[in-house]
């Protein structure tokens, strides 16, 4: 008759604490790479934004996109509802309160019929990043936000 030989309980205690230890290794280091892609996202995005507001700018009487005056339409939705449409669709902010959470879009006057500089901002992995820009273009950023604009950054 063969022996049949079988692992003991200490050798799969052993065996699982293993696995254990590199799961809890593998987890923050998975977690740390998707707030790093949400980050390259929203850079893209507000690339694409950029590209986008400066686009309605010159088909629009040098006018900036924003949200109608009824509250109805949002700046992005602007962008997507022009003719020639310039985005197929809304971009929503990685790092939004919620999934449908747009970018925001500031500009150096407050309105867009006389703006001359603009800022497209994320809230960025915190949550609370702000970006303004000032009449001379001048962008000031507090937090973390990720941002683009067509000012300048001192």
């Amino acid at each position: 008759m063969k022996k049949v030989s079988a692992f003991t309980l200490i050798e799969l205690l052993i065996v699982m604490a293993v696995i254990a230890i590199l799961i809890g290794i593998a987890i923050p280091s998975f977690r740390g790479m998707q707030i790093e892609a949400r980050q390259t996202r929203a850079q893209g995005d507000t690339r694409t934004l950029k590209v986008a507001a400066e686009a309605y700018y010159k088909d629009h009487n040098n006018i900036y996109s924003t949200a109608n005056t009824s509250g109805t339409q949002t700046w992005e939705a602007a962008l997507v509802a022009a003719v020639p449409q310039i985005l197929p669709a809304v971009i929503y902010d990685p790092f939004g309160a919620t999934s449908t959470t747009q970018y925001s879009f500031k500009t150096d006057t407050g309105a867009t019929s006389t703006a001359r500089y603009y800022v497209i901002y994320s809230v960025g992995p915190s949550g609370a990043g702000s970006v303004s820009v000032a009449t001379n273009g001048t962008v000031t950023v507090s937090g973390d936000a990720i941002w683009a604009t067509n000012g300048y950054y001192p």
